[in-house]
């Protein structure tokens, strides 16, 4: 299944154009889902119906799904007591009631990520497009199936799990479940759900089109958001210069916006983070239905440019190293950083950071040095000549 995911500055239009992007692809025949993650219903205002935790039917080959939150955070939560009844009645635990439980942060991201794993294994759609919040929270949102996970190996690591057929047996001498089992258990269900999650943001087919309205702010906005999905290996096919005005504006007072704009817009086309940039008119007003979304004229679905690659090349013959090219559009040298740390390699750029698994050639080695030139991290690998020192932690 194809996947669009539309994020970019605050107060963008993104889900607006979110809803645009979703009707287009309806009209070309793909049978289209489309995800909001607001709490207000601004996917419906735009597509001119409710949307709610119930699937709707928005246009012909087009539903809106916009989930809720609260009680899916209620349901997981009163499920999860009623899995573990036995070890809160040893604990004299009091029940938590469906009315008395209110939300905690956070569940509105693991909201979304379950409604985007349910929808990618339905099997009923060709395209999902997903509105999701600003970009910074967006990243955030994406990276957690990957973060969890991790979480989850190195405190619960799959290894350990080696005594699991005796747990049964000393259950029964101590008569009560032994609560390791259940942990694991429930360890292993969350793995499942999170990385069927990941999976969907990892596919090939999976892309990021950024929303921004052009103007000062906006080329910075844009290059923080393409080295943040770079960072996470996701695809940016392209910007959308949202509600762009007129070259000659009938206000003679919006003349200066609209050369501002242009001039914001050809800086985008000019920079070499972004490879694609799309111009949405101003219609005037607030778009509200399908006519109007169709007057947006968004690019539709098309066909994915291809994953993010981060290939390792073998430079053992000319320099006596393994050279790992990991691309990073839009990163400054002084703001980068990397951290060893046994099979894993910490990178951060700027305000983003992801612990990525060495690919296992490089296991075995040691860092022999790394260097930015434009948009793309080479990180220098040597064969380790004395095995089991090349874990040790190091910074650059």
């Amino acid at each position: 299944m194809r996947t669009i995911l539309i994020t970019g500055p605050g107060g963008s239009g993104r889900t607006t154009v979110a809803a645009a992007t979703a009707l287009a692809a309806a009209r070309e025949g793909a049978r289209t889902l489309v995800l909001g993650a607001d709490r207000t219903d601004t996917l419906g205002a735009a597509l001119g119906v409710r949307t709610g935790p119930e699937p709707v039917t928005a246009a012909p080959g087009l539903t809106a799904l916009r989930p809720d939150p609260d009680a899916d955070f209620r349901a997981a939560l009163l499920s999860l007591q009623d899995r573990a009844a036995t070890a809160l009645d040893l604990l004299g635990s009091a029940r938590l009631e469906d009315e008395e439980l209110t939300p905690l942060p956070g569940a509105g991201e693991l909201s979304l990520l379950r409604a985007l794993r349910e929808a990618a294994t339905a099997d009923a759609y060709d395209l999902l497009v997903l509105d999701l919040p600003p970009a910074a929270q967006a990243l955030a949102l994406l990276a957690l199936p990957e973060e969890l996970r991790r979480y989850l190996r190195r405190l619960l690591p799959p290894e350990r799990q080696a005594a699991r057929a005796l747990r049964p047996v000393l259950g029964r001498l101590a008569g009560v479940p032994m609560p390791a089992e259940r942990l694991y258990e429930t360890a292993a269900r969350w793995d499942l759900e999170l990385a069927a999650a990941e999976a969907v943001v990892n596919d090939p087919g999976t892309t990021v089109r950024l929303v921004a309205e052009p103007g000062p702010a906006g080329l910075d906005a844009v290059r923080d958001a393409v080295t943040g999905c770079a960072l996470r290996g996701l695809r940016v096919e392209g910007v959308i210069a949202n509600r762009v005005l007129p070259d000659d504006p009938a206000d003679a007072r919006l003349a200066g916006l609209a050369a501002q704009q242009r001039k914001a817009v050809d800086e985008w086309r000019a920079a070499s983070e972004v490879d694609v940039v799309d111009v949405v008119a101003h219609l005037g007003r607030d778009p509200r239905g399908a006519d109007d979304l169709a007057a947006l004229a968004v690019p539709g679905a098309g066909d994915a440019p291809g994953p993010v690659r981060w290939p390792v090349r073998d430079r053992l013959a000319d320099d006596g190293v393994l050279v790992w090219h990991i691309s990073l559009p839009g990163a400054v040298r002084g703001e980068v950083e990397l951290v060893r740390r046994g099979d894993e390699l910490v990178v951060a750029a700027g305000r983003f950071r992801r612990v990525v698994p060495l690919p296992s050639v490089l296991r075995r080695c040691t860092v022999d040095g790394a260097a930015l030139r434009e948009g793309e991290l080479t990180v220098r690998f040597a064969p380790d000549p004395e095995p089991g020192t090349a874990s040790a932690t190091a910074r650059w």
